[in-house]
C-alpha cells in the first residue's frame, strides 16, 4: 500500500499552521482624548497707539473746579454727576463736593469744554409754582366756611405746611425717687399739607397729602373728669392721591362727608406758575 500522498499532505498542513498569516489583521485604537477645558489665552498688552492715546491724555490733563448754581438737593447734583461720567473719556475724574455744592473735572481742555456745555443746560433752577387749596365746608348744602392755603412748590421738590397746634399726649409715666413724672407725645393738629410737583407733557403732576384734624370736646370723652391731654379724640379728615393739574385752571381733588353731621368738606387746587 502506498502511503506517500498522505504523508506529504500531512506535513503540508503542519507547515501552513506554523507560517504567520500574510494578510495584516485589524486592531482597534482609542481616539485620541482631547482636554474639554477652554484655551486660555495670555492678556494682550495694550496697542502701541491706544497706549500713547492714553499718555497724551494725562499728559494734557487739567483740573477745574465747577460750582453748581442753581442745584440745592443732592439727588440733583448725584444725577448730574452721573451725566457727566457718561459723557466724557474713561479716563476723566470726577468728584462731587457736597458740602461747597461743587464738581472737580480732571480732564483735557477739550473735554472740560465739553462740561461746560453739559452744566450751562443741566444746571438750572426749577420752575417754581404756587398752589393754592380751598377747603370749603357746607351744613346742609349751604357754604358755612372756606379756608385758602397757598404753597410755593418748585418742580422735582417737596413742600411741607402745617397749621395748628402741638397737643400734649400722655404716653407712660415713671417715679424718679420723688414724685411721678410723666412722658409725653406731641400730636400735630389743624392743617397739614405735603405736597410735590413734577412736570409732565399733559400738566403738572401733583402728589398731595392734605390732612385737617381736630380735638374732640370734653363731652365725647367716656371719662370726662379725666386730663384732656391724657385720652384726647382726634376727629381727621384726610386726602392722599396723585393727580394732573392744568395751569390756572381749578381741580377738585376730593370730596368728604362729615360724620354724624350734615356737614360736607370739598378739597380744590389751581396751580399758577411764578415768573
Amino acid at each position: 500500500m502506498n502511503r506517500t500522498p498522505r504523508l506529504f499532505a500531512a506535513g503540508a498542513l503542519a507547515l501552513a499552521l506554523a507560517v504567520p498569516a500574510a494578510f495584516p489583521q485589524s486592531t482597534s485604537t482609542k481616539p485620541a482624548e482631547t482636554s474639554s477645558a477652554p484655551a486660555k489665552h495670555a492678556e494682550e498688552p495694550p496697542s502701541p497707539s491706544a497706549a500713547r492715546a492714553a499718555e497724551l491724555y494725562d499728559a494734557n490733563r487739567v483740573t477745574k473746579t465747577y460750582y453748581l448754581t442753581s442745584v440745592t438737593q443732592q439727588n440733583d447734583a448725584n444725577e448730574i454727576l452721573i451725566a457727566l461720567r457718561n459723557m466724557l473719556n474713561s479716563r476723566a475724574k470726577l468728584y462731587l463736593v457736597p458740602s461747597q455744592n461743587a464738581i472737580l473735572v480732571s480732564a483735557p481742555p477739550e473735554e472740560q469744554a465739553t462740561v461746560q456745555r453739559i452744566l450751562k443746560d443741566l444746571d438750572r433752577p426749577h420752575r417754581a409754582y404756587r398752589l393754592t387749596f380751598t377747603l370749603a365746608d357746607s351744613e346742609n348744602g349751604k357754604r358755612i366756611g372756606v379756608q385758602h392755603f397757598s404753597i410755593i412748590v418748585a418742580a422735582g421738590q417737596r413742600t411741607t405746611l402745617k397749621q395748628g397746634s402741638k397737643i400734649p399726649v400722655i404716653t407712660g409715666s415713671f417715679q424718679p425717687g420723688s414724685g411721678v413724672q410723666n412722658q409725653y407725645q406731641y400730636l400735630d393738629i389743624g392743617m397739614n399739607f405735603d405736597v410735590s410737583l413734577e412736570d409732565s407733557p399733559g400738566g403738572l403732576r401733583l402728589k398731595a397729602n392734605v390732612a385737617d384734624s381736630s380735638v374732640g370736646t370734653s363731652s365725647e370723652y367716656g371719662n370726662s373728669s379725666g386730663p384732656l391731654a391724657q385720652e384726647p379724640i382726634v376727629h381727621q379728615t384726610a386726602l392722599e392721591g396723585t393727580s394732573i393739574v392744568t395751569l390756572g385752571k381749578p381741580l377738585t381733588l376730593g370730596s368728604v362727608d362729615v360724620a354724624g353731621s350734615t356737614r360736607h368738606i370739598d378739597i380744590e387746587v389751581v396751580a399758577e406758575p411764578i415768573s
